[in-house]
């Protein structure tokens, strides 16, 4: 199987523009694995920097500062060895997410990815999908048949609906999911209907602040309760620093990680006093137009379909789907209003923007029944 012979989708970059800001050094906070044809370099000229990785899935990578903040290689924000860094590495900010396709997925936790200027988004992921051709179809392979099973499993169990109508319905009705009340009602039948529809959905009176924010609060401090400082989420902020937030059993930690990989506390939060906020107009368009990009990456379906799979295919896709969509807002909005507490970044155009900055990376790691590659 060639790059000819599988679908790859290229509609989350068509039109796009990319630069990768000089002052960032945020995907050099990802340790990125080193294929197999990349070691015999790093073995005979850095075999220091080059490791074997530990947990489920063990492989090569590089070596991160003290073992927790950045690559190795990076002085001042820079690459000592750009022209040899790793597929991975060169992949960035673009995700290759493997299904029964190939969908290109940019990560908006990059600056770079919102200015609008820079290369050609859309001929860079086909330059870079060209030389990953062999891991793709090796993926695409597995992958396809990972789905096959999925979907007879939902078949079997009267679950299955088709993706492609759950997402026209959720692009139909797009605006109103930055509603709480519209949210708290659709979180209400995914759970009360057999196999609910988005049609004739409306708020049935004020939604019940006070479980919306303890569901938010309790996605949030799962997400950011990491004991490792590799895996918390970071967020590079407009003044290029590397914030950490984690949850820490009744508190969250504001830490900033520097460029020799020490972490510097700033402040502590009682997350309880962290109250979920509604988006201001201009900030519920800037979530709705990044709804719109949820609701059209494979990887967004991938997870939820990840969770099916984990819970016994106990509920309708279109419950499921529909739900987690309003799990995610919940997760976004309430990490909007902890990034005010601690830094006013406010929930307007340019607070929404800086959540979705620090959330989406995270949110692309989510659990799937696929594959990045």
């Amino acid at each position: 199987m060639s790059v000819a012979e599988y679908e790859i989708d290229y509609s989350d970059v068509a039109g796009r523009r990319i630069e990768c800001p000089p002052q960032c050094g945020l995907c050099c906070l990802c340790q990125p694995e080193v294929l197999p044809e990349e070691r015999a370099y790093f073995r005979s000229r850095h075999p220091e920097c080059l490791i074997k990785t530990r947990g489920a899935d063990p492989h090569f990578a590089l070596a991160l500062k003290k073992g927790k903040g950045s690559c190795v290689f990076l002085e001042d924000r820079r690459c000592r060895i750009y022209d040899h860094r790793t597929a991975y590495c060169r992949q960035f900010p673009f995700h290759f997410y493997v299904s029964d396709r190939v969908k290109v997925e940019l990560d908006l936790s990059c600056r770079g990815a919102w200015y609008g200027t820079g290369a050609d988004a859309e001929a860079e992921a086909r330059s870079l999908a060209a030389a990953a051709d062999r891991r793709l179809s090796s993926a695409v392979r597995e992958a396809s048949a990972v789905y096959r099973e999925f979907y007879a499993n939902c078949r079997e169990a009267g679950v299955m609906s088709d993706p492609a109508l759950l997402r026209t319905s959720v692009s139909g009705n797009i605006s109103s999911f930055t509603d709480l009340g519209y949210i708290s009602r659709v979180m209400e039948l995914s759970l009360e209907e057999p196999r609910m529809s988005l049609e004739g959905v409306r708020p049935e009176g004020a939604p019940d602040m006070e479980e919306l924010e303890d569901a938010a609060r309790s996605a949030a401090m799962e997400s950011l309760g990491y004991e490792d400082p590799v895996s918390v989420p970071v967020y590079c902020d407009r003044d290029w620093n590397w914030n950490l937030f984690m949850a820490r059993e009744d508190s969250i930690e504001w830490a900033v990680l520097d460029d020799d990989g020490e972490i510097h506390h700033r402040a502590f939060a009682d997350p309880a006093k962290i109250g979920l906020r509604p988006p201001e107009p201009e900030g519920a368009r800037v979530l709705a137009e990044y709804l719109s990009v949820l609701n059209g990456r494979d990887s967004m379906m991938g997870s939820v379909f990840a969770l099916m799979d984990e819970t016994g295919y106990e509920d309708d896709m279109a419950n499921a789907y529909y739900g987690a969509l309003s799990a995610t807002v919940l997760d976004v909005l309430w990490r909007a209003s902890m990034l005010d507490h601690f830094m006013s970044t406010g929930m307007g155009a340019e607070g929404m923007k800086e959540t979705i900055i620090f959330y989406d990376m995270d949110r692309l790691d989510a659990p799937t029944i696929g594959a990045f590659v």
